[in-house]
């Protein structure tokens, strides 16, 4: 397949594809689908994301339909990710074969608990939280990245048995717990100053060890969880290489406020933002590509927006994605000036959107 008139970093050109992957990017003579010269970036891998357009990950039914929802908006793989549950719900949902899905891609889940603290638990449901077990942990499949609390109990060999990316969130651990992690393998924060210690002068907590032990870390670019100041700050110390873009969007995503379930609990949305009973924020309702224009609003360059929806994503969990580059999947987007997306391409196929 040859997808005609990209442009590429200014450059109008030519992609062909087989296999599923990038075979040339260059000028072609033979005919294609024609890209109009809408500007073209790889498809935006989502590593948090709780649900969407009235479905939730833990439903264990609605992966399909969420796939085709993220491809429409320009997302063309993703970590469907779980909730703190009894470890049989959590089961029932993870060890099943992953679907084709007709739209983004599903490279394994995330899994956000149960190992995580009570003190932060934000709005995932205490009765289940509890220590790590690698027993317990290695019972699961298509686990490729989980969120722990790494001053629980057992937390440090959990972290240094762990296939899965481990990812440091939902946590009290201060500055020296949180680097002791990082040298035992962890490699991310998850949704960075959610759900965690802050940044002290002179306590640095998880942020500080992650800057010190080149840790990558998760943000949520909603324009509500983070003041765009911070987003900012967060750029200029962890760059576009260690600094990713996630929607943790929950199923209220693409749907108007009012009341919807979110891990066992009832969640009230109000002018697009999700709270708890209790008033904390409760995911976001916004998608990747909405993480990624709000970026550039804040005044981080377009390229680098996307690289960190997209590359930096795809090289943390260890996926073949994120590049339009010769061998790498043929995972890409074409928006228009407006940063609407027009064309959705996965793994080589033209997606309807």
């Amino acid at each position: 397949m040859i997808y005609k008139n990209a442009d590429i970093n200014g450059v109008l050109t030519d992609i062909e594809v087989e296999d599923g992957k990038i075979k040339y990017i260059g000028k072609l003579s033979a005919d294609g689908f024609d890209l109009c010269q809408n500007r073209v970036f790889p498809g935006l891998c989502d590593t948090h994301s709780h649900g969407m357009i009235g479905y939730d990950t833990m439903d264990g039914d609605g992966l399909i339909k969420m796939s085709q929802y993220l491809a429409k908006n320009g997302v063309t793989s993703w970590l469907p990710t779980t909730m703190t549950m009894d470890m049989d719900t959590i089961k029932a949902v993870v060890n099943n074969n992953m679907p084709k899905t007709g739209g983004a891609q599903i490279l394994g889940f995330h899994m956000e608990g149960p190992y995580i603290s009570p003190k932060h638990k934000g709005a995932q449901n205490e009765k289940f939280i509890k220590c790590p077990d690698t027993d317990e942990f290695n019972s699961l499949k298509h686990i490729k990245k989980i969120t722990i609390a790494p001053e629980l109990s057992g937390s440090m060999e959990f972290i240094r048995n762990c296939d899965a990316v481990v990812s440091l969130g939902h946590t009290d651990a201060d500055y020296e717990c949180a680097s002791e992690a990082f040298r035992n393998g962890a490699r991310c924060l998850t949704h960075t100053f959610n759900a965690m210690m802050p940044l002290h002068h002179r306590n640095p907590g998880p942020i500080g060890a992650a800057i010190d032990n080149d840790g990558y870390v998760e943000v949520i670019c909603d324009g509500l969880h983070i003041h765009k100041s911070v987003i900012k700050m967060l750029y200029r110390t962890f760059g576009r290489d260690r600094m990713i873009l996630i929607s943790d969007s929950m199923r209220a995503t693409g749907l108007v406020d009012g009341e919807y379930e979110f891990g066992g609990q009832m969640i009230t949305v109000k002018d697009s933002v999700a709270r708890t009973q209790e008033g904390a924020i409760a995911g976001s309702t916004t998608n990747l590509m909405g993480c990624v224009r709000k970026a550039i609003e804040f005044g981080i360059p377009i390229d680098d927006a996307f690289k960190m929806a997209s590359k930096t994503p795809a090289t943390l969990i260890g996926v073949n994605k994120g590049r339009l580059e010769v061998g790498y999947d043929a995972d890409f987007i074409a928006v228009d000036d407006k940063l609407n997306v027009v064309h959705t391409v996965i793994m080589g196929e033209l997606i309807k959107v």
